[in-house]
């Protein structure tokens, strides 16, 4: 980062007035009759009747609306275990995404605590406060037991974002970019660089869109993750093989798909030369990824090529689903975030890829020219369809698999905020 773009960021958090998150008033308070309504005596009678049903909570308080941004700081961004308090930029810019997109009001809470179980304790705790929890920059294989645990003790959608946003809009481009080269996700070899969430997450929901199993080679940072290991944890243990691969260079001659969340630099020009005809590549490392797009395509005029930064075409971006899934979540008041429900915010997404791009998102781009393609395998964050489409598709997955509370809303889908 130039000296300019981190002096414009650290003001950007620091002007006009710390942070990106304030409190507004939803509701007069400007006179005695109101303070009376909004304090005492006149709140004792919302107090009554959640205290008769807690269901109320939802007519007379701004729990349906409201989601917590929770972190522990032990995997920020790209940065490592900084602490909770350092995690708080992040969990308040994913509080600013959550309103900004969605309309979904959030908090930030940073848990300083010593164990994964005085987590879960704290969280569950305080989790009737909120209409939803999400997860975030939690490290494995910590993250795992933890939203396990969380989802069993809470009756709300508690969803870990840097696993399931990450899966959900990986599995979308990853879909239409198969589809624009020719091949099935049930014929594709796969290798997936990394082990940790993310990776996880994206070989699971890679499984429940019809890939196979036995297709996908998974590496850690000892190499491929093979039946014979035995420095491997339960969560790793799923995905060992029955192979003689030991390393990436014996995994990736062949490969139809390469899927990084790994670090920088770490898939070579060689290696790519050697993967299968019309390669798919998605190096999501952030923000450096396992190979520069310059050099890929210097290598391989056949490949389609995704990363996580803004800056190349193909951004693997989580605001594409989790403002979104959440609205939809919300909305019907679901019990949790099911397959489903992911299932159906990846259609909705590669759907919107395929559509005639609005001349808003293209002139927010500089006016270039986007279409469905090997540059334009996902929608654009800007794109206003993915409030309506993916809001449903979630709300109608949730209402369908018997996930919901609440029927169908009438008024979706969503056109504005």
């Amino acid at each position: 980062m130039t000296d300019s773009l981190r002096q414009a960021a650290l003001d950007y958090h620091a002007l006009p007035s710390p942070g990106k998150l304030s409190v507004e008033l939803t509701t007069p308070a400007e006179t005695q009759e109101d303070l009376s309504l909004a304090y005492s005596p006149g709140v004792a009678e919302p107090v009554r009747e959640i205290a008769k049903d807690p269901e109320a909570a939802y007519r007379y308080t701004g729990k349906g609306n409201l989601v917590a941004v929770i972190s522990n700081g032990s995997a920020i961004l790209g940065l490592g275990n900084l602490g909770p308090l350092a995690s708080k930029p992040v969990m308040e810019g994913k509080s600013l995404l959550f309103k900004r997109f969605a309309d979904i009001n959030s908090v930030d809470i940073e848990v300083d605590v010593n164990s994964p179980e005085q987590f879960i304790q704290t969280v569950a705790a305080i989790a009737n406060t909120f209409g939803g929890i999400n997860l975030e920059d939690i490290k494995a294989p910590e993250c795992f037991h933890i939203e396990e645990a969380l989802i069993e003790r809470c009756p709300i959608p508690i969803f870990h974002d840097d696993q399931h946003g990450t899966a959900i809009v990986t599995v979308a481009g990853m879909l239409n970019a198969l589809e624009i080269q020719g091949k099935k996700i049930s014929d594709v070899r796969m290798v997936c660089l990394g082990a940790g969430a993310a990776a996880t997450a994206c070989c699971k929901l890679l499984l429940a869109a019809g890939a196979r199993k036995d297709q996908i080679t998974m590496l850690d940072s000892r190499g491929v993750i093979h039946s014979g290991r035995t420095d491997i944890n339960a969560y790793k243990g799923e995905w060992a093989r029955d192979t003689d691969m030991r390393t990436l260079d014996d995994a990736i001659t062949g490969a139809d798909v390469f899927l990084g969340v790994s670090g920088p630099d770490l898939l070579s020009a060689e290696q790519l030369q050697r993967m299968a005809p019309k390669p798919v590549v998605f190096a999501c490392s952030n923000p450096n990824p396992e190979i520069k797009p310059e050099l890929a395509h210097s290598v391989r005029d056949d490949l389609i090529m995704a990363t996580g930064r803004s800056d190349y075409p193909n951004q693997v971006n989580n605001v594409l689903c989790f403002p979104f899934i959440f609205r939809g979540a919300l909305d019907v008041r679901a019990a949790r975030i099911n397959e489903e429900m992911k299932l159906a915010a990846i259609e909705a997404i590669r759907k919107i890829a395929h559509l005639p791009v609005p001349d808003s998102v293209r002139e927010g781009y500089g006016g270039v020219e986007l279409s469905f393609g090997p540059s334009y395998i996902l929608p654009k964050p800007t794109d206003p369809r993915l409030l309506p489409e993916v809001a449903a598709a979630v709300a109608r997955a949730a209402v369908d698999s018997g996930c919901a509370r609440l029927p169908y809303p009438e008024n979706y889908p969503l056109q504005t905020l």
